[in-house]
């Protein structure tokens, strides 16, 4: 995507799970003057380590560092060159991050990664979000709250998930003491990419709360930490620092990062954010009972609320999370375009790739043409969503995924339907139980790379009975950054002013077919009875047969 303008422009950076990037947008109406992307040379590393090779445990996932680096040094000139834009018109840069990405550093932001003596030790590298290995710790974390009865606990519906910065941390902990008491700073990337950008070090309010256990100022008490473990007691003291306002000014660019990406010293760098929750702004949804879905290898919901309420299983509910002034809620699936890969991967026969790869279409594609030509039913199946566990509202990543009724008869494309009804089916879940709770819900706007999917997204429509939105930006994080970035360098005063001027969506882009939609209704029935009953401990079949297969992997 290229272009030219003569105005001032912002820059926003997405970093994901496999790539990082870059978009350059016009601060006057968010037009995207360009764009770029580099692919991780590590991308997610979840079999073996970079530095020895050594294989890694199974529900593992870290980055690397250098990876990020990379980004601004080589996405964001290619994205400036092909705007042809100069540094002199560039007001602002900001950055959006996976959460919770967080890393162990020394007090000067070194990765302890990059220290010769720590290069080889696997708790020395970032945990990237989707690192599920400290479910044990996020199970006993949960378990002592509730006995306790500590205040926080009902702000993230009753549970914490091991995704997050205490759950991960104690298993630093417990697992390699060393590189724990090394750690001087345990930081989440969205706050350490920002580090590298100013100089400064600082501590953004959506990571903080969503992902740090942040409520009313207050982290959890250190006696309650050192009941978890005594050696944890100080664990507050690696992430306690003064926090920023989402769309602030974090500092302007030294002269090291300025000379990487090609921008003059000092531009205005913004406070770093969530890839999720900086989507709200350029999906226009920052106004309360908006949810914005992201969908891509996951899904994260975030919706602003003017009520504080504890909805049951969500990811947690954070003042001023999204944008100031109003109650954010997170809820998420931990896998969905991940779930369609798999099945792709390991399930679809030769020959169906081969019609792909002759007709010159995605194998995707292929299975959707396939699929969607079936009544809704007709393949008599249903799954549950839980390939990379339960984010939303379970909150239990040692659930696996289910798939049921499946025959002799049952073709590749039933079951890709199946799993892409799951998801959808997985989201309504979400929905129902925040609006059950007290969360209005008045408009569904969604976002991400499986909108490229117009299949999926009217079968999304037809479940949730909802009309949807679309961000008709195929960069909505970054825009969402380059939005905050025209914050933060005072082009607008606030968030909502910027994304209704630089915001990019189309209302009602989809709507649910009544037929269709009363059919999934009977679908949706056998899911939750599902749903109930091997995760609201029906039967503890799938944990069982996680703790075997972590025994036999030893």
């Amino acid at each position: 995507m290229t272009g030219s303008d003569n105005g001032a422009v912002a820059i926003g950076i997405d970093f994901g799970t496999l790539s990082g990037r870059a978009v350059v947008a016009s601060v006057a109406d968010g037009r995207e003057l360009a764009s770029a992307e580099h692919v991780y040379r590590h991308g997610a590393i979840e079999e073996t380590l970079p530095t020895s090779g050594a294989k890694l445990p199974r529900s593992w996932a870290l980055q690397s560092p250098a990876d990020w680096r990379d980004v601004l040094r080589i996405a964001v000139p290619k994205a400036l060159e092909a705007a042809g834009v100069t540094a002199d018109r560039v007001v602002g840069i900001a950055t959006d991050f996976t959460a919770c990405t967080v890393l162990p550093a020394l007090a000067d932001g070194t990765p302890l990664c990059e220290l010769d003596d720590l290069a080889e030790r696997p708790h020395a590298w970032p945990k990237l979000w989707k690192h599920h290995a400290a479910q044990g710790q996020a199970d006993r974390i949960n378990a002592l709250a509730a006995e306790r009865g500590e205040e926080w606990l009902p702000r993230y519906g009753g549970k914490i998930s091991s995704e997050w910065q205490f759950a991960k941390g104690l298993q630093l902990l417990e697992e390699d003491p060393e590189v724990y008491g090394r750690a001087e700073r345990w930081i989440e990337a969205a706050d350490w990419i920002v580090w590298q950008l100013c100089g400064v070090e600082t501590r953004n309010n959506c990571t903080a709360g969503y992902k740090g256990i942040l409520q009313d100022g207050k982290y959890p008490s250190s006696e309650f930490l050192a009941a978890l473990n005594p050696e944890f007691a100080d664990f507050v003291e690696k992430i306690d620092f003064p926090i920023a306002a989402l769309g602030d000014r974090a500092g302007g660019l030294t002269a090291q990062a300025a000379e990487w990406i090609g921008l003059n010293e000092g531009t205005a760098v913004a406070v770093g954010n969530v890839d999720a929750h900086v989507t709200a702004a350029s999906a226009k949804a920052v106004g309360p009972g908006q949810i914005v879905a992201i969908m891509g290898t996951s899904t994260c919901h975030v919706v602003n609320g003017e009520n504080l309420t504890e909805a049951k299983g969500m990811c947690g509910v954070v003042r001023d999370g999204i944008v100031p002034g109003l109650w954010g809620y997170e809820a998420g699936q931990s896998g969905v375009g991940d779930i369609f890969a798999w099945w792709v991967k390991n399930g679809v026969p030769g020959e169906y790739t081969a019609e792909a790869e002759k007709r010159g279409i995605s194998i995707h594609q292929y299975l959707t043409e396939l699929a969607e030509n079936q009544n809704v039913g007709e393949h008599g199946l249903v799954a549950l969503d839980w390939h990379s566990g339960n984010r939303s509202v379970l909150v239990d990543h040692d659930l696996h995924g289910v798939i049921l009724g499946l025959s002799l008869q049952t073709k590749p494309e039933e079951i890709y339907r199946a799993l892409v009804e799951a998801t959808a089916f997985g989201t309504r879940k979400i929905v129902e139980t925040l609006v059950g709770s007290g969360v209005p819900i008045e408009e569904f706007v969604a976002a991400g790379g499986l909108l490229k999917n117009k299949w999926l997204m009217q079968t999304y429509s037809d479940v949730l009975r909802m009309p949807i939105t679309v961000l008709t930006s195929a960069q909505g994080p970054a825009l969402g950054s380059a939005i905050h970035a025209a914050v933060a360098a005072g082009v607008y005063p606030d968030i909502k002013a910027a994304a209704e001027a630089m915001g990019k969506v189309e209302r009602n882009a989809y709507v649910p077919d009544p037929a269709r939609a009363d059919a999934y209704d009977e679908l949706y029935a056998v899911y939750d009875e599902l749903h109930d009953h091997f995760g609201r401990g029906g039967s503890k079949a799938l944990h069982k047969l996680h703790n075997i297969a972590i025994e036999a992997s030893k």
